[in-house]
């Protein structure tokens, strides 16, 4: 009852706008008025956990995203992947989405590429009459690859969680990313079909001096990505070292390169950045101590159980798992979702013969969905403050690529194992 309890006072402070971390703090509270949980004698727990220093990336990576996002880094990439496609029928909206692949790689961010990418193409669709709805939903559902392509705050903390290797989650993802990016540019071009008056970018007649020009203008922050997977994967740096040379990185990028941030507007994103960070970090505390109280229940034993009484054939556990894991992601965000999660559904997958490490694909792929499908979707809402669209516009594409983009990209990474394992395994071994 207590357990039963607990998760309906959950989800009610989630459904009625309650902020994550202090609607955990409402779990623990009933628990400790209602229950016999000692919710103080897990809080020294609770800090010790977090005492780590793979942990510390998060934070790191949460400012980089932050700096990259006031310094008009994007700016340049869009830019080029303009002059590349811009002249074919749809290209500014594929450029929109290797826009937003490309800087979700270095901010591992989905709300942040959202904020960037978003501010930055829809006015340029717009001027080119790209039905409005369309391309601000387009712009919505890759916001989520920052999740999906390397680095990503998500897999740092899942493979803390689950004692997995970092570098291994971060690889799990790659092919699942491209696949997604794939799929968003083919559906795309389907429902162009109907848009008559598209307005074509010409290709310049200078096209190789605008190529270099603007290929010198994006190289500082093409290199970013480059460094950091470089020296991750090189066995140079920790990701959590990678982290801090992403900061260290993008200030002087941001404001002696592109000049999009002063020093002054610099201490106001710190002070962003500082803010999210400390939601994050409390979320995360938070969320540890409640996801410690399931497991003292055997939470994870009991919904093994409750998944065996239904259906012993991996298929449809698989079914199952995913099922839970869109109903959670369509409550919370992805890190709370992901800690919540995790340690209850890990043990149920692996015993249908399901490695963590394609886990962490399934679960990528799993709550990036969720954070753009309705009702809750904070991707969704986000956007249309960012885009200025009406989310009524949005909601018919946005449910035509979760049913033709997300879905069979989902189904794929959860059947097809080597899509997942295939490059953890040739780079870093079995």
């Amino acid at each position: 009852m207590v357990i039963a309890g607990s998760l309906l006072v959950l989800c009610c402070l989630l459904l009625i706008g309650v902020t994550v971390p202090l609607a955990f703090g409402g779990v623990l509270l009933f628990l400790s008025l209602v229950g016999d949980f000692d919710v103080a004698g897990y809080l020294p727990s609770g800090h010790w956990k977090m005492n780590s220093v793979v942990l510390l990336a998060i934070p790191l990576f949460i400012i980089a995203g932050a700096i990259m996002e006031k310094g008009r880094i994007a700016a340049p990439l869009v830019h080029l992947a303009e002059l590349m496609i811009g002249h074919v029928r749809g290209g500014l909206s594929i450029a929109a989405v290797l826009a937003s692949g490309i800087f979700g790689s270095i901010s591992g961010s989905g709300s942040a590429t959202l904020t960037c990418i978003g501010g930055i193409m829809m006015p340029h669709l717009r001027r080119a009459k790209y039905p409005e709805g369309l391309s601000a939903a387009l712009i919505v559902n890759a916001s989520p690859l920052g999740m999906l392509i390397p680095p990503s705050s998500s897999h740092i903390l899942y493979a803390w969680v689950s004692q997995t290797s970092v570098l291994k989650c971060f690889l799990s993802t790659v092919i699942p990313g491209l696949i997604l990016i794939t799929m968003l540019c083919i559906v795309n071009q389907v429902q162009l079909r109907k848009c008559k008056d598209l307005e074509l970018n010409e290709r310049p007649t200078d096209f190789a001096f605008q190529f270099k020009t603007r290929s010198r203008s994006a190289f500082p922050a093409l290199l970013m990505p480059l460094i950091i997977l470089g020296g991750i994967y090189g066995g140079i740096m920790t990701p959590t070292e990678a982290a801090g040379f992403a900061v260290i990185y993008a200030i002087p990028v941001a404001i002696y390169i592109y000049k999009g941030m002063t020093w002054k507007s610099f201490r106001e994103t710190m002070l962003q950045a500082g803010i999210t960070v400390g939601v994050v970090m409390s979320m995360i505390f938070m969320v540890l101590i409640v996801s410690r109280f399931l497991i003292f229940e055997d939470i994870p034993g009991i919904a093994e159980d409750l998944v065996y009484s239904v259906s012993e054939n991996p298929i449809v556990i698989l079914l199952m798992v995913n099922l839970t894991m869109i109903l959670i992601g369509m409550l919370m965000d992805d890190i709370s979702g992901l800690l919540l999660s995790t340690p209850i559904l890990l043990p149920i997958v692996q015993s249908v013969g399901m490695d963590p490490i394609h886990f962490a694909a399934v679960l990528g792929v799993n709550l990036g969905m969720a954070n753009v499908t309705p009702p809750t979707a904070p991707n969704l809402y986000l956007g249309a403050r960012v885009t200025g669209a009406p989310v009524v516009k949005m909601l018919g594409p946005t449910m035509i690529f979760i049913i033709f983009a997300w879905m069979p990209t989902l189904i794929l990474t959860t059947f097809v194992p080597q899509l997942s394992l295939f490059l953890p395994e040739l780079l870093l071994g079995k």
